[in-house]
C-alpha cells in the first residue's frame, strides 16, 4: 500500500552536496580506545569499537526520558542501542519491555552492562538485549508499541572502516529493509509508533517514499536547523 504524502516529500530538502556530507561526517580517531561519556549525571564507558552518542542521538534520549516519546508501560525497541543511553532512559521512565537491538555484539553487551548498573532490576520492566541485523534474529511473537532509530543513513561513503560504515553511512537502502521487515513481520502493535531521526546528509525523500511503499505514514515531529546547512528531522511513523 502506497501512502506517500507528496506535500511532505516536496517540503523535504535534497541531500547536501557530497563533499559537504563527507566533510561533516569524518570519523574521530579514538574509536579503538576506551572513552568516558556523561549524560544527566550518569556515567557511561564506551569500550573500543562502541560509538559515543552524538547530538541527534541525544534528541532521542531526552524525548524518551521526558515522555515526549512515551515508553511508560509500553513495549519499546531501541534500534542501534550502542552505548545504551536510550535503554537506560526507557528503564527509568518505566517501559514494560525494552528490546535493546544492535548488530554489534560489543554494543549490546555494553548496553546490558550500563542498564544493569544504572537502572537495575525494576518490577514491571523487562530488559531484553538482542544482537541482530535490524530484526533478523529478533524474537518471534513480540509486538512493539514504540521504536526509536537513529540509523546510519548518510548517503556518502565517508570511510572504508567497516565499523564506521555500520554506524554512519549504510544509506537509505538500510531503511527500506527496515520498513520491509517491520511490515512483513507485523512487528508494530495496534497504535504502534516509530520515531526515526535523519538529516539532509541522507536521502530524506527516498526514505519517506520507502516508508510509504511499505504502508507507513510519516509526519514531522520535530525539525532542527543546526545553522550550518544541516537540517535534522524527527519523523513519527505509524501504519496507515
Amino acid at each position: 500500500m502506497d501512502t506517500v504524502d507528496n506535500a511532505l516529500i516536496d517540503r523535504l530538502p535534497p541531500p547536501l552536496p557530497a563533499e559537504r556530507i563527507i566533510a561533516l561526517n569524518q570519523p574521530k580517531g579514538d574509536l579503538r580506545t576506551t572513552r568516558p561519556y556523561t549524560w544527566r549525571g550518569w556515567e557511561f564507558t564506551a569500550p573500543p569499537g562502541v560509538f559515543l552518542p552524538g547530538a541527534t542521538s541525544r534528541m532521542i534520549h531526552e524525548r524518551v526520558l521526558d515522555g515526549t516519546i512515551e515508553v511508560r508501560d509500553r513495549v519499546y525497541a531501541a534500534m542501534g542501542s550502542g552505548l545504551g543511553v536510550e535503554a537506560v532512559a526507557a528503564g527509568l521512565r518505566g517501559a514494560r519491555e525494552i528490546h535493546a537491538i544492535d548488530v554489534h555484539p560489543d554494543s549490546v553487551e555494553t548496553t546490558r552492562r550500563h542498564y544493569e548498573r544504572i537502572v537495575g532490576a525494576r518490577p514491571g520492566t523487562r530488559f531484553v538485549p538482542v544482537v541482530a541485523d535490524l530484526f533478523d534474529g529478533f524474537p518471534d511473537g513480540v509486538r512493539l508499541d514504540v521504536i526509536t532509530f537513529n540509523p546510519p543513513a548518510v548517503s556518502q561513503m565517508v570511510s572504508d572502516d567497516p565499523d564506521v560504515v555500520r554506524n554512519v553511512c549504510v544509506g537509505a537502502p538500510l531503511l527500506e529493509r527496515f520498513f520491509a521487515q517491520l511490515a512483513g513481520r507485523n512487528l508494530l502493535a495496534p497504535g504502534g509508533e516509530v520515531f526515526l531521526i535523519v538529516s539532509n546528509t541522507a536521502d530524506l525523500r527516498t526514505i519517506v517514499r520507502d516508508a510509504a511503499g511499505h504502508g507507513f505514514a510519516a509526519d514531522v515531529a520535530h525539525r532542527h536547523d543546526w545553522g550550518d546547512g544541516v537540517l535534522t528531522y524527527l519523523f513519527r511513523l505509524e501504519a496507515a
